[in-house]
């Protein structure tokens, strides 16, 4: 995650700040105490960030201020945004990817900035833009986790890395609702590499399992089986070949998604350069004129598409398609104009719509299978984690065996793809 020039680093990335060699790594119940701290943070900030989402835009999933008053409401939070951005230096994701939002950093941040952090997150969550929770998450979470491990005296940077990383496990494997998920996460990305792995793991599971059971016991509600689908039966080879060819549609999407984020991010590094209250009040026109006329394109999208899902037929294949490429439009773009948060959720959004859309169309094949096995090609490819997408995807979407077979066929497909198309560019 990283920052433009004149703002401050974010958690993990300040320039010049030389990690402080003053103690071992971390004990058990340090590891313990931050998933503890994680966690009750994560619930605090969701159950607030909940409470002004249903005073302020939606009342039982709908949206409720008249229509004239979206646009007013949605470039109000955004000059919010660019003020916290210039006044009080909150960190964004503007020259960063998809995969760099949802790592943890392992540095010391600069604390002075986390005020406008965590008000930049929350507004950039109102505002409508198409980001999600996660990737504000992890950003407020490593603020968390370097001013505790700096009162515990955790200072070996490989020990800092650990620790930050159990934090975030705590925290996403309750708010996901899979005890494994954020320890595939990191084990996919090799973080601890061959030397430290093991111990890091252990660190991970352990917070991860203490995130789980506090959302568990406590009854919260998290984002597993948000997106039910029946089960599709018994396997069969149309079923495969399906699965080969929305690997490679999921795959696509992705490219897609890159090319849109490097395109926007151009536009509007040429147009406003480091103006940042003007970069990102000029998105908010642009969210807020779209989400004027569609509505359903607003915020991360993990609300909307229960609206969808329960009546595509009345948007029509067209419209869907529209709406998916729309959503992959405005991801981009709230990414690169300074707005804070994750790519999960609009990716999840736009993957549903087009699997709609081709269930739509061919009506005799279950809308699982075209759903969730866009979802995974297109969050393997995106993200560079295809367990952790199959992981994901299983637990939003309640895949049976069977369906875990073919969302594993779509993501070896997206990843051959991949590779195929990275060993072209380098020859």
């Amino acid at each position: 995650m990283t920052a433009p020039a004149g703002d401050p680093a974010p958690p993990g990335a300040r320039a010049g700040a030389a990690p402080r060699n003053r103690g071992g790594p971390p004990k058990l119940w340090q590891v313990a105490l931050i998933a503890i701290i994680a966690i009750v943070f994560t619930v605090a900030y969701l159950e607030i960030y909940g409470l002004l989402n249903h005073l302020i835009w939606f009342e039982e999933g709908v949206l409720k201020p008249p229509r004239w008053a979206i646009p007013v409401g949605v470039i109000a939070f955004s000059l919010l945004v660019g003020l916290c951005r210039r006044y009080l230096r909150a960190p964004t994701v503007i020259h960063g990817g998809f995969t760099e939002s949802l790592k943890g950093g392992g540095e010391k941040p600069d604390y002075r900035t986390f005020p406008g952090a965590l008000l930049s997150s929350l507004f950039s969550l109102l505002s409508g833009a198409s980001v999600g929770p996660e990737g504000v998450i992890t950003v407020l979470i490593g603020y968390i986790s370097s001013y505790t491990r700096d009162r515990l005296k955790i200072g070996s940077p490989t020990a800092a890395l650990g620790f930050d990383v159990a934090a975030l496990a705590s925290a996403f494997n309750g708010i996901i609702g899979n005890i494994l998920f954020t320890g595939i996460f990191a084990t996919e990305f090799q973080v601890g590499g061959s030397k430290d792995a093991f111990r890091f793991l252990t660190w991970n599971l352990l917070a991860g399992t203490i995130g789980y059971l506090f959302y568990l016991v406590l009854g919260l509600p998290s984002f597993a089986r948000s997106i039910p689908f029946e089960p599709i039966g018994e396997l069969n080879l149309a079923y495969i070949l399906y699965a080969v060819a929305l690997g490679i549609l999921g795959a696509l999407l992705a490219v897609f998604m890159g090319l849109s984020m490097q395109a926007t991010g151009s536009v509007m590094e040429r147009a406003f350069g480091d103006a940042v209250i003007l970069r990102v009040l000029a998105a908010g026109v642009v969210i807020a004129c779209i989400g004027y006329f569609i509505p359903e394109l607003l915020f991360s999208g993990e609300g909307q598409i229960h609206g969808i899902l329960a009546d595509p037929a009345r948007f029509g294949v067209g419209m869907l398609l529209f709406m998916a490429i729309m959503k992959i439009f405005l991801l981009g773009l709230s990414f690169k104009s300074g707005y804070l948060g994750g790519p999960i959720f609009p990716v999840i959004f736009s993957s549903t719509l087009v699997g709609i859309a081709l269930n739509l169309l061919f009506p005799g094949v279950p809308v699982s299978i075209f759903v969730l096995c866009i979802e995974v090609a297109a969050i393997t490819l995106a993200l560079g984690a295809p367990l952790t997408a199959i992981l994901l995807v299983v637990v939003v979407g309640t895949a049976d065996q069977n369906m875990i077979v073919l969302l594993v066929i779509s993501a070896v497909t997206a990843m051959l793809l991949g590779a195929a198309a990275k060993e072209r560019r380098g020859t």
